[in-house]
Order: structure tokens, then sequence, then C-alpha cells
């Protein structure tokens, strides 16, 4: 059975995720680690790293991944850019190292005009560089699928496939795929027969054992509109239906998923990520003639 969680505000200090995450019924969450709006941010102090870990102890959630911030871009073609990515990764890397996460997720970046190829090969380089100064950490990097937006790259299974393969640092990456990203960038699972499609072109391409996390979000917008709008599970145009098939897929049953859709309470003043989770919880119980996944 998936481990169901969301990403959580670490507002009020990092040990407050786990808190909230609690109080929602999370099993595990996602978090940032730092500001992801500054390229500076302050070191970590002992009492926050003493607090984090007691706050797991009286939980008992875990921290399943940390996301990057949406400044880092590896595939830029701006030098400084990419200076200040590498600094600012190693810095993720070493807050997640501390704090016992063991799942850093990534987005590739965006290559600005420079193309695929170029982009691709400044990541796999900026992947390998991080991992030769921080070869001892446990912490895995997740390459996250992408929506496609502008010159993003990873909204194709090839471009995360050819990163890999382009590294050095094989066995230290894995996959973290978006269900909102990947509908936008155009894969279609709204049936049974789709569902198994996009997952056998996944392991074919990639390999099924490198998906380490979901994110479970529905879509705003349109399937193949490369707009990355997250939308509350059942409420958007993926569905209910869509999103079950990862909840049953055996495959996936040791997964951890988490949900990244906007906060808030509903008209009867009950939150969000409550909601969400309910239901997931419900979808992954449901029997219906799909089960076969």
């Amino acid at each position: 059975m998936p481990l169901l969680g969301a990403h959580m505000s670490i507002s009020g200090g990092l040990d407050r995720a786990l808190y909230r995450g609690k109080e929602v019924g999370c099993s595990v969450i996602q978090i940032f680690t730092r500001n992801t709006t500054r390229w500076n941010t302050k070191a970590l102090s002992p009492a926050q790293v003493h607090a984090f870990w007691r706050a797991r102890e009286e939980t008992s959630i875990e921290t399943v991944a940390a996301h990057d911030s949406y400044l880092i871009n590896p595939a830029s073609p701006l030098a400084e850019i990419r200076r200040k990515s590498f600094i600012a990764l190693f810095d993720e890397m070493n807050r997640a190292e501390r704090l016992g996460i063991p799942y850093l997720v990534i987005h590739p970046g965006a290559h600005l005009h420079e193309g695929v190829d170029v982009g691709i090969r400044r990541v796999s380089e900026m992947l390998d560089r991080i991992y030769d100064r921080c070869g001892r950490f446990r912490v895995h990097l997740l390459l996250e699928t992408t929506a496609g937006q502008g010159t993003n790259l990873g909204y194709r299974f090839e471009h995360l496939a050819e990163i890999i393969e382009k590294t050095d640092s094989k066995e230290r990456l894995g996959l973290c795929l978006d269900t909102c990203h990947v509908f936008a960038a155009g894969y279609d699972f709204r049936t049974h027969e789709t569902y198994m499609a996009l997952m056998k072109e996944f392991d074919e391409i990639i390999g099924l054992e490198r998906l380490k996390l979901v994110h479970l979000n529905d879509s705003k917008r349109e399937r193949g509109m490369r707009v990355d709008r997250h939308e509350h599970p059942g409420y958007g145009k993926i569905g209910k239906k869509g999103i079950s098939f990862f909840l049953r897929d055996s495959r996936l049953k040791d997964l951890p998923m988490l949900i990244e859709t906007p906060k808030g309470r509903n008209e009867q003043g009950i939150d969000w990520d409550k909601i969400n989770l309910e239901l997931l919880k419900s979808l992954m119980e449901e029997k219906t003639a799909d089960d076969s996944v």
C-alpha cells in the first residue's frame, strides 16, 4: 500500500511541517528546506536540526523528500547561473543529509533556446560534479518529470533517460513522476489501456526500478497544453479514475505518493489536504474492473 502525504509548509520552522502533516493525516511529507526565492540562505543551526529530528520521533512521520529551489537551473547557458545553481544544489543536498531526508527532487532546468542536447549535457555534468563533491551522502537525487513550459527539459521520458545515461552517477539517480506534469506534457492515462501504455513506455525508456516517488496532482488545464497548473485530485482534467490507477498498481505499492495541491479550506472549513488524502485513501481501497493493473 503506497504511503500517502503532501507537501507541507515550513513556515515557523522545519519541524512545524511534520506537525502539520500529522494533523491532516499524512504518512509521509515533502518539504522545502530553505527559502526558494533567494540564492543565499542561512545555514541550518544545530537547534533547527535537533527540533526536526525530535518532531520526526513525536509524529512518526517520515520526510521522504525535499524539493529543490526553483531558481536552480543546471541547463542554463549562463555560466554565472550554473555556478549559483551548483552552490545552491550542493547546499540542498547538505541540508537533506543533515535532516535524514533520503530524496531530493530536482527539475532538470531550461536550456533557454540553446537546444535540448546541450541542455541535457549540462545537467548531466552538474549532477556528476555534485556527486563528486558529496559522494558519501546518502541522499539520492530524483529527476522530476516536467510539464514542458517554455524550454524546460524533462517533459519527455527520453530527456530524463538521456540525462541518466550521460552521467557517471547512475546508481544515485531516480525519478519522480508528477501526474499533472506528464498529463500537461501530452501523456494520457485516464483509461486502463492508456495507463498501462504509459507505464510500459516509462519502463522501456527509463525503467520502473528508478521510480521512487509519485506526485499525485490533478491538472487545471487540458492534456498536452504544457502548462503546469495543479488541481485537487478529482477536480481537474485528469479526474479520479486516472489518479486511481497509480494508487492501485501493485508495482507501485511500496512507493510514497504526495499531493502538491492548493492549500486552504473548503466552504465547510475543512482543510483541503485532509479532504484530498481521504479521497486518495478511498480510491486506493475501491474495487473496480480495472484492478488487474
